[in-house]
């Protein structure tokens, strides 16, 4: 058995990366950076296990993706991150790579593990051709090292060195605190980590996203309530003195619309995301849910293509209202309004819809992924 684990740390809310897609949602092909990354890396050598460590908000989402590997939660910096993971290693060696990482090789690979014996700590690193300046001084070019990731160390002395309030920007720098020995080993300047967009022209590895639409489709009533005031598609009905029966405002085309994104992306049910026994959901406006939503999916890599809403009430009429309801969703989804379509028809006087009694609604969703090769 493998006397290695490896640590992929996904959990960083990629704020140097210059777009509102997060870095380890990025897709190449179907996948998710992160299991591309954590796949390529299995497919290399037999770990002992494989640990995935994700955000709070993320974690949930990334189990549905795959069974293979173990999930941490991380926490608020990249060494809190690794902390949590290295509590469900039981190797003596960890081998630690920011899933940013996305073009490891096995000859890479290799080197790294070929030198777990010569040190407590392997790192790769590159030499630098520049001239470099440092405080105004030019100091010397051979003394300087570009350091990288995966890193493999000896894990009782990581968890040790790991154990202090000074923030580390890799293991080797807190293994080298505590007195460890670190060894160096030759990089790879395919091994580019993605901090910026304009980083993934360097990763000849990465294959474009797949061009694959995704659908999904949403379905909600609301019963009349003679209380509060009535909204549709995040537009007032004003032409009526009753409302819906609801936790929230009651807004039951935006309700089915959420549920339709949810079902395009995979990320569940609106019930799920905000259940109706929470207090903090209690009268809130529909337009922040689905505001929330849209930059949950779009963080997550997916691109909205278009979106369909009938809404069947036999009661009140909505002819006058459904370009309204267009623009309104078009703005809070940033989709032009010709991708948006709002019909309203009657189900001519049957069920309880025809029974004046509330409305039903349908919707559906179109996406795709996010193309980040037409961003660079």
């Amino acid at each position: 058995m493998s006397n290695l684990t490896l640590i992929l740390l996904a959990a960083g809310s990629s704020s140097r990366f210059s777009s509102d897609v997060k870095k380890q949602w990025l897709r190449v092909g179907h996948l998710p950076l992160w299991q591309f990354v954590a796949n390529n890396l299995a497919n290399k050598y037999n770990f002992q296990k494989i640990i995935i460590v994700g955000s709070s908000q993320d974690i949930e989402f990334m189990k549905n993706y795959t069974s293979e590997y173990n999930f941490v939660t991380g926490g608020a910096t990249r060494q809190e991150s690794l902390r949590n993971a290295l509590v469900d290693v039981d190797t003596p060696y960890t081998l630690v790579s920011d899933v940013a990482r996305g073009c490891i090789t096995q000859k890479l690979l290799n080197t790294i593990i070929g030198a777990k014996e010569q040190g407590d700590v392997v790192v790769p690193y590159l030499r630098v051709s520049d001239t470099i300046v440092y405080n105004d001084q030019t100091i010397d070019r051979d003394a300087v090292k570009r350091v990288q990731t995966p890193q493999l160390s000896k894990t009782d002395l990581l968890r040790k060195a790991l154990q202090t309030d000074i923030e580390y920007t890799d293991e080797s720098s807190a293994m080298v605190a505590i007195g460890a020995k670190r060894v160096f080993v030759e990089g790879d300047e395919d091994a580019h980590k993605i901090t910026y967009i304009q980083d993934l022209n360097k990763l000849p590895c990465l294959q474009p996203p797949s061009s694959d639409i995704l659908s999904g489709n949403g379905f909600d009533v609301h019963e009349f309530d003679t209380q509060g005031k009535m909204y549709l598609c995040g537009i007032h009905i004003d032409n009526v003195s009753y409302g819906f029966k609801a936790h929230s405002d009651g807004d039951v085309a935006i309700h089915a619309l959420i549920d339709a994104l949810l079902g395009a992306t995979g990320l569940g049910d609106i019930g799920m995301l905000f259940p109706d026994n929470d207090p903090q959901y209690k009268g809130i406006d529909s337009k922040t849910l689905l505001k929330e939503v849209y930059a949950k999916i779009i963080q997550y890599g997916f691109t909205i293509i278009n979106i369909d809403i009938t809404i069947a009430a036999q009661q009140p009429r909505l002819a006058h209202y459904k370009d309204a309801m267009r623009t309104k969703l078009a703005e809070i989804l940033s989709l032009e309004k010709a991708r948006v379509n709002v019909k309203a028809t009657t189900t001519e006087k049957l069920g309880f819809v025809g029974r004046k009694e509330g409305v039903a609604v349908i919707a559906n969703a179109n996406v795709k992924y996010f193309n980040w090769k037409d961003e660079q």
